[in-house]
């Protein structure tokens, strides 16, 4: 495992920070949640234009998007079933690097397919500003882009995240505009059908 590479003031990068045998472990756990939350497409708010990227949601609130905007809730848009628990390996990471008070309460589950995208963005529909936002990478390498904090067109830098990567950003960091801009398809065998999954832990309500 490689040591801390502080990215910007707040923004943290892991590089390695899972080892082979936990990114499997993890894997695992993932895919068994996901057999009770499926992945599914969800949609931009008014115009009702699909994601490139499917998701899924673990914990007691899962992020969720559709014609009526952004927003958190308890229980899957499509199977109206609650949300699984979180993994124990996420909550004890969650732990081990963000040393914040309270425990996550959302892990957004993102699969991103080679021709997948996410445009940049802030994260901004929790109501705990001072709580960090923890990334985790599986599988397939991504071109993760993060510029200002401020406006949308400003000068932005890029990194390239790789299975087993741990990325955190909070304090002046936290509402960093972020996205990513491709997937390096082949790069990972990890997951099933190829791709990447990411995995975003995040507090939701004020501690």
């Amino acid at each position: 495992m490689s040591g801390t590479i502080e990215l910007a003031p707040g923004m943290m990068l892991w590089p390695g920070r899972l080892d082979a045998d936990a990114q499997r472990q993890l894997l695992r756990d993932v895919l068994e949640r996901v057999a009770q939350a499926p992945f599914y497409r969800p949609t931009m708010p008014r115009t009702g234009t699909p994601f490139s990227v499917e998701m899924t949601n673990f914990g007691p609130f899962g992020w969720v998007s559709d014609r009526n905007g952004y927003r958190y809730q308890k229980h899957h848009p499509v199977t109206d079933a609650q949300w699984p628990a979180m993994p124990e390996l996420l909550l004890n990471l969650w732990g081990e690097t963000t040393a914040y008070r309270a425990p996550p309460e959302a892990c957004l589950v993102n699969l991103y397919r080679s021709d997948a995208r996410m445009g940049l963005h802030q994260d901004m529909d929790e109501d705990a500003p001072d709580a960090p936002v923890l990334s985790v990478s599986l599988g397939d390498n991504a071109l993760y882009r993060f510029g200002g904090t401020t406006k949308r067109g400003g000068p932005t830098k890029s990194v390239k995240l790789e299975s087993g990567d741990v990325l955190m950003f909070g304090g002046p960091a936290r509402f960093i505009y972020h996205g990513v801009d491709r997937i390096q398809a082949g790069s990972s065998t990890l997951v099933p059908g190829g791709g990447r999954i990411n995995l975003t832990l995040r507090r939701v309500t004020a501690a």
